[in-house]
């Protein structure tokens, strides 16, 4: 096992690190009936409610024997080349069929194979939320995206001149907290440790911004975690509160939380990362995620995401002009990938990619065919230098829309 560097970036979606050794497979699994509702009641107590699974969400026949086959092969393929424990995969394309499966194990010591039932961590795909959640409130006309952030948060540096659209689309220049050497440190030192947003961005701002605003991309935490606080301040309510009041709820999500702590509901696959202080592979399933916040904390899983996918994309909680305000993306720097206002756009799927340590997840939506793909893994370890994930929705797409391949590069450390 290569030695992960101390000063891997804890990322989500763009970012990358080291390489994943070979893990034992399992055969690949069927579709499997899934719980439907998530129960916040019962949340604590890791209960959820079976008993309104919808059985016609993937009709028998799927995409047809032959294409299921390519399918099949394609996911197995990139799985056991790059080690992957365990994927989940849905890919729906209206008027062709769809294609609903499982492989491998989610929990490598149990070897209790991967199923289509399971809560996910989703990473930074929390930032399509946080998007979501702003864009309302510009809409109501209580924020503006040209605003300043120094109008909502004191304290940022250059804040008077960062606004809030630099901030969503990833161009404000202010330095990743994740990258800080002393909070990578505290983090994996005490992966069970509770961060408040202010000491997130403290890291943050205890180093010189990295450019001027707006002159070019740099995917940061920091962003998010800033916009997370605007939404609070000008809601009046909790961030947890106001996604589930105002987005988790209106999009019809049943099965997605915004974690608050290292609590995961039932039933979950075990994630695996060499995110750690020695490089080698560990259980972080439940590590707490409060490091992440507003731009990466949520949990889901696939039905919910197959909802969320097309919710985004199309905008169905904004009104038209702010939803095209999202869909305005720019170039990032790294070929095939652009970026808007927490969304991006690689080869015409549009959607959002999630990493954080143990898992990885990218749910995207085609527009030219109305389709929609999302691919759950429970690993974030890379595979030559390129994300597992990227890899798996690669492979697909390149089998079903040849002409939309989803080709994301992982950038260079």
């Amino acid at each position: 096992m290569r030695r992960t560097p101390f000063r891997r970036l804890f990322a989500a979606a763009l970012l990358v690190a080291s390489v994943l050794a070979p893990m034992a497979m399992a055969p690949a699994t069927a579709v499997h009936a899934a719980a439907d509702r998530y129960d916040e009641d019962r949340y604590d107590k890791g209960r959820y409610d079976k008993d309104r699974y919808d059985k016609n969400d993937c009709p028998r026949g799927g995409l047809g024997p032959e294409l299921t086959a390519r399918m099949d092969q394609a996911v197995e393929g990139v799985r056991q080349e790059a080690g992957i424990p365990g994927v989940t995969v849905g890919l729906w394309l209206p008027g062709q069929g769809c294609y609903v499966r499982s492989t491998g194990v989610a929990d490598i010591v149990t070897r209790r194979p991967m199923t289509t039932d399971l809560f996910m961590r989703i990473g930074s795909e929390t930032k399509t939320f946080t998007a979501t959640a702003l864009l309302q409130l510009v809409d109501d006309r209580r924020v503006r995206l040209d605003d300043p952030i120094s109008r909502y948060v004191r304290g940022v540096p250059n804040g008077h001149r960062i606004t809030v659209r630099h901030l969503a689309q990833m161009r404000s220049g202010l330095f990743p907290y994740s990258a800080d050497p002393d909070f990578v440190h505290a983090l994996l030192s005490d992966p069970s440790r509770f961060f408040t947003p202010r000491e997130l961005l403290a890291y943050a701002f205890r180093n010189p911004n990295t450019f001027a605003p707006g002159e070019r991309f740099q995917y940061s935490n920091t962003n998010f975690v800033l916009l997370g606080l605007v939404v609070e301040k000008v809601s009046g309510k909790r961030f947890a509160d106001y996604l589930r009041e105002r987005v988790i709820r209106p999009a019809g999500l049943r099965r997605t939380l915004f974690a608050e702590g290292p609590g995961f509901p039932e039933p979950h696959a075990r994630g695996y990362t060499n995110q750690t202080l020695s490089g080698e592979i560990e259980d972080a399933t439940d590590w707490n995620p409060s490091w992440a916040w507003a731009a990466g904390a949520m949990i889901s899983e696939l039905r919910d995401l197959r909802r969320w996918a097309e919710v985004v994309a199309t905008g169905t909680l904004l009104s038209p002009r702010t939803q095209r305000e999202r869909l305005k993306t720019l170039p990032t720097g790294f070929p095939g990938t652009d970026y808007g206002l927490g969304i991006f756009e690689s080869g015409g799927w549009i959607g959002h990619n999630g990493s954080i340590p143990g898992y990885q997840s990218v749910t995207v939506y085609l527009p030219a065919r109305k389709a929609t793909l999302v691919v759950l893994l429970n690993t974030d370890v890379t595979y030559e230098g390129q994300e597992p994930s990227s890899l798996v929705a690669r492979a697909i797409t390149e089998v079903v829309t040849p002409d939309h391949v989803y080709d994301r590069p992982a950038p260079p450390r």
